[in-house]
């Protein structure tokens, strides 16, 4: 696969509301768990760039604390708000490894490389990864991300179209 985009973000989790009365975030994660937070001293907070000062596992969420967030009010205005970070801040991918930010934006085509639409997410409900491909009709499917129906070859998904509804 190319390098990723210059200046892309990718999210890390959401602001799900105030935990306290001190500026507290409860978060909800889209990483495996808050080390992945914790590595970043900065963050990107609704648009702002914001320094990190605490994270700690709090069951289902994690609660953070932000330099410059002190109150419940301040807290609250972030809510809905995605936590996220520049794209190449990311740890570096083994060979066959991806993002899923990385695969948004890829094209689609078949093995004779006639487009069928363009990935615009990818979702993953508990069985593996699926791309949600926007074909040219504006038309949208759901497809297994897996071999023989979908693969990745440098910057682009060699799909099987019979797998498009």
């Amino acid at each position: 696969m190319s390098s990723p985009a210059t200046g892309k973000r990718v999210a890390l989790a959401a602001v799900a509301g105030a935990h306290g009365v001190k500026g507290e975030l409860r978060l909800k994660l889209f990483t495996d768990s808050v080390e992945s937070l914790a590595r970043h001293s900065c963050l990107h907070v609704g648009g702002r760039e914001l320094a990190l000062k605490d994270i700690k596992d709090g069951g289902k969420t994690a609660i953070a604390r932000f330099e410059g967030i002190s109150d419940r009010t301040a807290a609250e205005a972030l809510r809905g708000q995605l936590i996220e970070i520049d794209r190449d801040a990311l740890p570096p991918l083994e060979e066959g490894e991806y993002y899923h930010a990385d695969l948004v934006g890829l094209s689609c085509v078949d093995e004779a490389g006639q487009a069928h639409g363009t990935v615009v997410s990818v979702e993953n409900f508990g069985a593996g990864d699926l791309l949600d491909v926007e074909r040219p009709n504006g038309k949208r499917s759901l497809i297994p991300f897996r071999e023989p129906i979908a693969r990745l070859v440098g910057d682009r998904v060699i799909l099987d179209p019979e797998f498009l509804a």
